[in-house]
């Protein structure tokens, strides 16, 4: 069966086969990664042999294909591990004459370093994490440039890392400081803000080994620039990319427009407002307001939590009708805390209604957390191990937020579940990044004095927390800021 281009799937891609220009045909197996309208990835069969390949379509294939394997041509010149390239050219797609196909060898028993990571210890993260901040090194030190730094742009086999993607790969005649800063920053970007804190010094000395400037990366100039970049990472994910079809996204247009998380795709979520509504009955609402319904219910054997943000009168309609909804926002930030590594509930489904163009009723779907909030918790854990782990968790969660510059705007012990005693946060329509670190400090010290309000009652929960904050924080002045002192 020869590839099409329409409704492309897992489904229709599977057992199809592609013609390529040397007379060889690629067994596609399964699809990898897509980028609508411009790239797929699929593992494949070619010459009896397990192989990767990419797919490039569209007017531009030619140019990206030949760019990529341009870029995997620069890293095996320099001597840097990267797939051997075994096929470049043209290949018989349906309905796309320019399409082109790269084939890449197989590494056996290898996994991408972002696959790899969720499942190591601390200790061995930081490991991988020296492996592939020497693999920078290496690059700079071979003025090369990877303009792609993800973390599933590497592959470790057998403590051996190889760089991917020749298409984010530049050479430079004479790479200099600044590129190379940026770079690597862009590179510690990559891993948690907490991480960074903890593990910078050794990253950059271990950098240094193999490739040093005239002027040393140092903690005050890689810190900053990295955070930046993280925040501005986050913020293009969240705020743009999980709005369209992608990897992790699927669109639908409806009356208006729906969302869906690929990880969920096999969920028969409703397709419109009445049979999303019916979900919604007197026997399973949380919440019945008059901006906001919530309600917990089954769909195909999953719990799921329901929230549909109404539109209580045509006032009300007018202010909310060229905002984004708060349904929207919940959206956003439940990917955004998901990408930065904060718990929370998974994002199932987002479904927007518009009347006359307008904004009108919204829904935003997620997993239901069978777990207490931090209310409950503490006043059912009488375990003081348990209670201690909590307490330590939370503040680690407060000052992490601290540092990405993101407040939750409604900090009730209720929006916090406690899952193996760790925080996990939902309720997130008012939580938002902030791009200046006063108006960020401002809107932290806001969350923390309305965390601690819940404990005003509880003198030695409240001074547990005083002390665990303080303890946490590398700078106390969020926390006086906040007024965070000892209930006496």
């Amino acid at each position: 069966m020869a590839l099409q281009t329409r409704d492309l799937s897992k489904e229709v891609i599977q057992q199809s086969t592609i013609a390529l220009q040397d007379g060889s045909m690629l067994e596609v197996l399964d699809l990898v990664r897509m980028l609508p309208k411009r790239r797929w990835v699929v593992r494949a069969i070619w010459q009896q042999q397990a192989v990767f390949a990419k797919i490039f379509i569209g007017k531009d294939a030619q140019k990206y294909a030949k760019r990529d394997a341009a870029g995997i041509s620069i890293l095996q010149k320099a001597g840097i591990a990267t797939p051997e390239l075994l096929f470049a050219g043209d290949c018989e797609i349906t309905g796309e004459p320019n399409a082109q196909a790269i084939v890449l060898e197989e590494i056996k028993s290898a996994k991408t370093a972002d696959e790899i990571w969720p499942t190591l210890q601390p200790k061995a993260q930081f490991e991988l994490a020296t492996q592939l901040v020497e693999t920078i090194a290496q690059h700079h030190l071979n003025e090369i440039v990877h303009t792609d730094l993800h973390l599933n742009n590497f592959l470790v086999a057998k403590q051996k890392i190889y760089t991917l993607d020749g298409d984010g790969v530049r050479a430079y005649a004479d790479l200099t400081y600044k590129p190379a800063l940026q770079n690597l920053a862009e590179l510690i970007s990559k891993f948690d803000v907490l991480e960074q804190d903890a593990w910078l010094p050794n990253l950059l000395a271990s950098y240094k080994k193999l490739c040093s400037w005239h002027l040393p990366m140092e903690v005050a100039q890689v810190a900053p620039l990295a955070n930046r970049l993280r925040l501005k990472s986050a913020n293009h994910y969240a705020d743009k990319k999980v709005f369209r079809t992608c990897t992790d996204v699927q669109t639908h247009a409806l009356k208006g427009l729906s969302y869906k998380a690929s990880s969920h795709a096999k969920i028969k979520i409703p397709q419109n407002t009445a049979d999303l509504d019916a979900l919604m009955q007197s026997h399973n609402l949380l919440k019945n307001g008059n901006t906001c319904t919530v309600a917990l219910s089954e769909i195909d054997g999953k719990k799921v939590v329901t929230k549909r943000y109404n539109i209580k009168n045509f006032w009300h309609g007018v202010s909310r009708a060229f905002r984004q909804t708060r349904a929207a926002k919940s959206w956003a930030n439940a990917h955004r805390l998901k990408l930065l590594n904060i718990a929370t509930a998974n994002p199932i489904a987002l479904m927007e209604t518009k009347n006359f163009g307008l904004n009108g009723k919204a829904y935003f779907l997620a997993e239901f957390i069978d777990a207490p909030d931090a209310q409950e918790f503490f006043n059912s854990t009488a375990n003081k191990g348990h209670r201690a782990a909590a307490i330590q968790n939370i503040a680690t969660l407060f000052y992490k937020l601290f540092l990405l510059q993101i407040s939750h705007g409604d900090m009730k012990a209720t929006n916090i579940k406690i899952v193996d005693n760790k925080p996990l946060l939902i309720d997130l329509d008012a939580m938002q990044p902030h791009a200046s670190k006063a108006a960020a400090s401002k809107a932290h010290a806001r969350d923390l004095r309305r965390f601690m309000q819940n404990w005003q009652s509880e003198p030695a929960l409240y001074n547990a927390f005083v002390k665990a904050f303080k303890t946490v924080y590398a700078d106390n002045a969020p926390l006086e800021l906040a007024e965070i002192e000892h209930n006496k």
